[in-house]
């Protein structure tokens, strides 16, 4: 007992208990941690890279070059980002079907999770913006009102005042946003397709995306009705005024000329 109780006061015996707990508490963790994530997931990584770049170089290096580096016919995709193969791919924009003024929006020939492969692929070729996820895309709570500020003060020029869309210079066109989903909106604002600039985070924060989301949503929705009456397509003062020209002043017309013949008749009995 008494060897027992001078082991304890050596000076080492405190140090010499910490390295048996830390390597006890090792030894359990490895025993019982479940397989390591990290590793599984960098495994997952990369079969998806391996699977976008067989698809890649089938449906987009013809364009875009075998290593993304663009060529005439596409521009370089170094740098744009899982986010904008998402929004191009996922709407059916690319692959493009033909040269022209900009790439329509057209049936999408891809499985959601083969454009996960391509984004991953592309993704790998440089640092851009990734999909945003389910709560980013969420405009719960978002303050509606402030979104149309921000939607006409960026927005409205060529989407006009409720996302109808709207005809711009040389054939190109800035497409109607009724029925866009969510994520697509918020990855466009991120990446600037086609004709349009990109409004990143440091530009537009997460929370200005979601209030612009939640505002296209409430003028989009069958639910809401048009505070002013009919809403004539929602393409803003041009269909009003051309409503007003057409049927305001005919009106007037018909009743001028229906007034004319009324007094010329009078004038004759």
């Amino acid at each position: 007992m008494k060897k027992l109780s001078a082991r304890r006061r050596h000076p080492l015996a405190a140090v010499v208990v910490l390295l048996l707990a830390l390597a006890a508490t090792g030894g359990l963790y490895a025993a019982f941690a479940p397989a390591d994530k990290a590793q599984a997931d960098e495994t997952a990584q990369s079969l998806a890279i391996d699977e976008g770049k067989k698809l890649y170089a089938v449906g987009c290096s013809s364009c875009h070059g075998t290593g993304g580096q663009g060529g005439s016919d596409g521009p370089s995709l170094v740098g744009v980002g899982a986010a904008a193969v998402d929004f191009q791919v996922g709407t059916g924009r690319m692959p493009l079907q033909q040269q022209g003024a900009q790439a329509p929006k057209k049936k999408v020939i891809y499985s959601q999770a083969e454009i996960d492969q391509l984004a991953a692929y592309v993704a790998s070729l440089g640092a851009g913006p990734s999909v945003p996820t389910e709560k980013q895309v969420d405009p719960k709570g978002a303050d509606i009102a402030k979104g149309g500020e921000l939607f006409r003060t960026n927005c409205a020029q060529c989407h006009n005042f409720t996302g109808e869309g709207g005809a711009l210079t040389h054939g190109k066109f800035a497409p109607s946003l009724e029925g866009v989903s969510k994520k697509h909106i918020y990855e466009a604002m991120q990446t600037g397709p086609q004709n349009m600039p990109s409004f990143p985070d440091t530009t537009m924060p997460e929370k200005n995306k979601k209030e612009i989301i939640a505002y296209i949503d409430a003028v989009n929705s069958e639910k809401t009705e048009s505070p002013g009456g009919l809403k004539l397509g929602g393409l803003g003062p041009v269909s009003e005024g051309l409503f007003a020209w057409i049927f305001g002043l005919g009106a007037l017309i018909a009743v001028a000329v229906w007034v004319a013949a009324r007094t010329a008749k009078a004038k004759k009995s």
